[in-house]
């Protein structure tokens, strides 16, 4: 008997032997990871409160001067330094578009930046302004390049980014874009959104952007309103890797702001700005 179950048991181990393993199969559900959930500094790392009176703080800010049309065939002189197109008074900065003879002009105004100044890579920009009615002006909050690292051109290969634009022709209608090489109004394909906004001229609201290695965002009063995503494709759909700064002008007319020409009752024209806030991305 023992001898013959040691044969049975040696055939057995040997038929064992000869079976191809079977894989082992796991019930576990793996989840791809989630996406980086970005968050910004508390307290602002850049601000101007526009406390002290007379014209923007100069270690601040500069001026875009002249009556270019800026890519644009605008009808406005941009100034510099003169209080009557930029000056701070109670706390809120104004930019004045006025109509008067300025260079080859009709209209001046001011354009003010932060170029070489305060330049910004990442992190939520804060503006609280109060936005002008009136056919023909074109206000803007808005950012450029510091730098032309990408493509042939400037603009548009290293992007633009408008936290806000109206025109006055068509009120209440707030408009948020990006502009790239492969996304800009000139080809048609720039990425936009819009929402109504019916006392855009009669009371003060924050518009708010928020730009990190993966999106740009943009709200009014804390909700959203526009999302352009990163792409992963390359400098020409995302050249939002790079240092920009800001900028805040009243523009006259122009290939968009001046499609139903301009209502000269309705200067002086005021862009109202209580503060610009800039808070910086967290690690």
């Amino acid at each position: 008997m023992i001898k013959n179950l040691a044969l049975v048991g040696i055939a057995l181990f040997g038929c064992a032997s000869k079976e191809a393993p079977k894989p082992f199969l796991s019930t576990e559900v793996t989840s791809p990871l989630p996406p980086k959930v970005y968050t910004f500094t508390k307290d602002p790392i850049w601000v101007d409160e526009f406390d002290k009176p007379g014209l923007p703080n100069d270690k601040i800010w500069s001026y875009d001067v002249g009556g270019s049309g800026w890519g644009n065939n605008e009808l406005q002189f941009y100034t510099q330094a003169d209080i009557d197109n930029a000056h701070i008074e109670n706390g809120i900065l104004t930019i004045e578009a006025r109509k008067e003879p300025m260079g080859a002009r009709s209209y001046s105004s001011a354009r003010i930046v932060t170029k070489g100044k305060q330049d910004f890579l990442y992190g939520k920009v804060e503006v609280r302004a109060k936005i002008p009615a009136g056919r023909g002006n074109w206000p803007a909050i808005w950012m450029l390049a510091s730098q032309s690292e990408y493509g042939s051109a400037y603009w548009p290969d290293n992007g633009e980014i408008d936290i806000l634009e109206h025109v006055g022709y068509n009120p209440g209608v707030m408009h948020f874009s990006v502009h790239t090489k492969a996304f800009n109004h000139m080809i048609n394909t720039q990425k936009t959104a819009t929402t109504r906004l019916e006392d855009f001229d009669k009371e003060f609201h924050v518009y708010t952007m928020e730009w990190t290695p993966q999106y740009v965002k943009s709200y009014i009063d804390g909700k959203l309103h526009f999302t352009f995503e990163n792409s992963g494709r390359g400098w020409e759909e995302w050249p939002f890797d790079k240092k920009q700064h800001i900028l805040l002008n009243l523009a006259i007319g122009g290939n968009w702001g001046g499609q139903k020409g301009v209502d000269d009752t309705i200067f002086p024209n005021k862009f109202l700005i209580d503060y610009v806030r800039v808070y910086g991305l967290n690690p």
